[in-house]
């Protein structure tokens, strides 16, 4: 097994595209905490969800209450908490709380417990079947939180590959700039989504980039549809099957945090080479690594990160 140093060397040249190192790209937000904060000092008063009605206030409020209700669970900043599978909004609010928090949220997917708690020491644990409103009217709005996340930090870890994969709070904000980008998502228009809070893809299109693109989360009357009957763009993790995305085809891995490319185009800060039953990957939304080492000696080579399929 490689040491320490020389993996995070490599996981680091795989997160460079061309001359552009990840420090070297700012996005307009430090962290996740701070993207609703900034957009609810500059819209406060827009709805975003449009049923239920839910402004920027609103949802901050939520989020902060949120954050005070973790706490009184023993919750605390860096600490592992799990995200249950809530109506929505819910489990995108806790999600927002966690971070809020400063701590970290897992979506255990389909993994067994006993094996996650193998890499992630006392966790917290939160049941499927709470209303989390209901939970967390009693607590204040106001909450301070007793640690910032830096952008290179730890947010989010997956198992929904069956291996845990850590994000960081820079994968999650520039793979949804990038999907705003190929998506050409403007602020005010209405988007839906309807993806479970079990995966990456959930996090980044349905909890972060409505906040981030300044959209309006709408089920009714939307301009762009995510994933539905009625699709205007489709998600797809088959990747052995890449060349026969079309245009509408949202190419999903993972170890990219969510976005790989929008049909053959990579997304913003992302590049990709396909190989022999695997593809080669650099860019920005490179994840953190692995919880298992061992698979980041495997998946990680000098010249970037290898998926295979």
């Amino acid at each position: 097994m490689e040491s320490n140093t020389k993996i995070e060397d490599k996981i680091y040249k795989a997160q460079c595209i061309g001359n552009v190192e990840p420090i070297e790209f700012m996005t307009p937000y430090p962290s996740m905490r701070s993207l609703i904060e900034g957009q609810n000092i500059k819209y406060a008063e827009q709805v975003i969800i449009e049923n239920p009605s839910i402004t920027n206030l609103d949802f901050f409020n939520y989020i902060q209450r949120t954050a005070n209700w973790l706490e009184s669970l023993g919750a605390e900043p860096k600490r592992s908490i799990f995200i249950p599978e809530l109506h929505y909004p819910q489990s995108e609010i806790l999600l927002y709380g966690i971070w809020q928090l400063g701590a970290t949220a897992v979506l255990p997917s389909k993994k067994n417990l006993t094996q996650i708690k193998k890499y992630i020491k006392n966790p917290i644990l939160i049941n499927n079947n709470i209303d989390l409103f209901n939970e967390i009217k009693s607590f204040p709005k106001k909450y301070n939180p007793h640690h910032k996340p830096n952008l290179n930090e730890e947010a989010l870890v997956t198992f929904e590959t069956g291996n845990g994969i850590k994000l960081s709070h820079y994968n999650l904000l520039i793979n949804a700039n990038g999907i705003q980008k190929a998506l050409k998502l403007d602020n005010r228009k209405r988007f839906y989504s309807n993806l479970q809070p079990t995966t990456s893809s959930w996090a980044v299109f349905q909890a972060i980039l409505p906040i981030y693109s300044g959209s309006i989360f709408d089920k009714n009357n939307p301009d762009i549809i995510i994933n539905n009957e009625k699709n205007s763009y489709n998600l797809r993790s088959d990747l052995e099957n890449f060349e026969e995305y079309t245009k509408n085809d949202f190419a999903i891995c993972p170890a990219n945090t969510a976005a790989l490319s929008l049909g053959s185009k990579p997304i913003h800060l992302t590049e990709f080479f396909i190989k022999k039953k695997a593809i080669k990957v650099k860019g920005h939304s490179v994840m953190m690594g692995y919880l298992e080492s061992t698979l980041n000696d495997i998946h990680f080579r000098k010249d970037g990160l290898y998926i295979e399929y």
